[in-house]
Parts: structure tokens; sequence; C-alpha cells
């Protein structure tokens, strides 16, 4: 399993600006593809999922000096 992390740094109201914009863009790629996907292709439930992007941009509604921090973990196994 391979790592990769993308760390954006929150210093003033445009970079939380543009951050909550990314939030809202993946939260409705998201979205769109859980609405298209069989429900049972998806780890966890597709309603978690999307809760979580809804907080993280609730969160970015009281825009606030912080960083935001992806994850990407590349597993060995491939798709079927």
């Amino acid at each position: 399993m391979s790592r990769h992390d993308a760390t954006f740094e929150i210093s003033s109201k445009t970079n939380a600006h543009a951050v909550r914009r990314l939030l809202e863009q993946t939260y409705d790629v998201v979205r769109e593809e859980v609405a298209r996907s069989d429900f049972e292709e998806i780890s966890g439930s597709p309603d978690e999922t999307l809760e979580a992007f809804e907080t993280l941009c609730e969160a970015m509604d009281r825009p606030a000096p912080g960083t935001l921090t992806v994850v990407y973990e590349r597993h060995a196994e491939t798709f079927d």
C-alpha cells in the first residue's frame, strides 16, 4: 500500500474560500457517483460518506486559519 498526502494551509479568507470550493466540488462529484453507483460497490454507507463531506463544508462556513489534509492510500488489490 502506498500513501499520498496533500495539505492545504488556510491562512487567509482567500485560502478558506478556495478550500471551501474544493470541498463543494468534491462533494458534488461524490454525490453524483453515489447516485449512479451500485450500493454494493461502495465501501461503507453512501450516507456516511456524504455526511462526512457535509460536515467539512459546514466547518468552512465559519472560516478560520487551519489546514485541510487529503490522504490517498493505494491498496495492492485491483478492481474486478
